[in-house]
């Protein structure tokens, strides 16, 4: 990672926005992978991928709304 001529970096800041948005984005792609996934499983009928799959949404949302809140 390079920095501006002359500018120090950010110890609060460490990665920068465009991880933070990468990060976003992928707790968003994840819930439509968990939601496809559980679909697959229920038709299945397969505990597991159902209970993964949920516990995928699960964590997915709580990042997204810790990040909202600004808890993270």
């Amino acid at each position: 990672m390079r920095y501006l001529e002359g500018a120090p970096p950010n110890p609060d800041l460490p990665y920068g926005e465009s991880m933070h948005s990468m990060l976003t984005l992928s707790m968003v792609l994840s819930i439509f992978i968990g939601i496809c996934l559980f679909v697959a499983g229920r038709h299945g009928n397969i505990m597991w991928m159902k209970a993964w799959s949920l516990g995928l949404i699960g964590c997915s949302l709580l990042y997204l709304v810790g990040d909202r809140i600004g808890l993270l």
